[in-house]
């Protein structure tokens, strides 16, 4: 028992905040560092995403075959040629109608290029750089997309088809198989078909190498449908 007047003394309430404080405080900056070191974590491993695109200038190409400012000064031929029409769409294979820059995984895979991404899909580079590539050949005021100034004579009427435009599985190449027709607007006669393959040996195992092949071929297929080889 305590004798009267006695008196006791209260609990040290600082120094009970000083034990649970600390710990608390700790924990916390702790937590927050380790925070950090994730995202600068994951950030460190995130690849640089890189935009590719197709060139208008063809690479190995000499520049006053390669450009249409240059074709100009290219001598006309004796004949003028028929007038062509490209027709829209210019058709591709389903798996090429996306950004991404794909490369082939074992037998019958295509897997994207990490990091890397088509600037402009193919389905509108394909056909621009396609109608460029046959003004220079054949004549710029000789190949034309609807819509027609007024005044142009269609004579036949160019469809295209690429069935194949990758590179093989040890992306030592660039491989294009294109089908392609010229019809009679009218009707008049039956369509001429033809069919090519190309093969352009990649220059390098990066992927700037890996595009340059895919502007390569498709200059040496505008080249094959300009003189009109091809098998039948």
């Amino acid at each position: 028992m305590l004798e009267p007047g006695f008196m006791t003394c209260p609990p040290d309430r600082r120094k009970a905040g000083t034990i649970a404080g600390p710990p608390r405080r700790l924990a916390g900056r702790i937590a927050l560092l380790v925070f950090g070191l994730v995202v600068a974590g994951c950030a460190g491993t995130s690849p640089v995403l890189q935009q590719w695109r197709l060139p208008n200038a063809v690479p190995g190409v000499a520049a006053s075959l390669a450009t249409p400012a240059a074709a100009a000064t290219v001598s006309a031929p004796t004949a003028v040629p028929a007038v062509w029409q490209l027709m829209s769409p210019l058709q591709l294979p389903d798996y090429l109608d996306r950004d991404a820059l794909l490369v082939p995984r074992g037998q019958a895979g295509l897997q994207p290029l990490p990091g890397h991404r088509w600037a402009e899909p193919l389905r509108e580079s394909v056909p621009r750089l396609l109608l460029q590539d046959l003004g220079v050949l054949r004549g710029e005021a000789a190949v034309w997309r609807a819509p027609l100034p007024a005044g142009v004579r269609i004579a036949r009427q160019l469809r295209v088809e690429l069935r194949v435009f990758e590179a093989t599985a040890d992306r030592s190449a660039v491989t294009l198989q294109a089908r392609w027709s010229l019809a009679d607007p009218a009707g008049g006669t039956a369509p001429q078909v033809l069919s090519t393959g190309l093969r352009v040996p990649v220059a390098a195992g990066d992927a700037d190498a890996l595009v340059a092949a895919h502007r390569i071929a498709l200059w040496q297929l505008a080249e094959r449908i300009a003189a009109g080889a091809g098998s039948r």
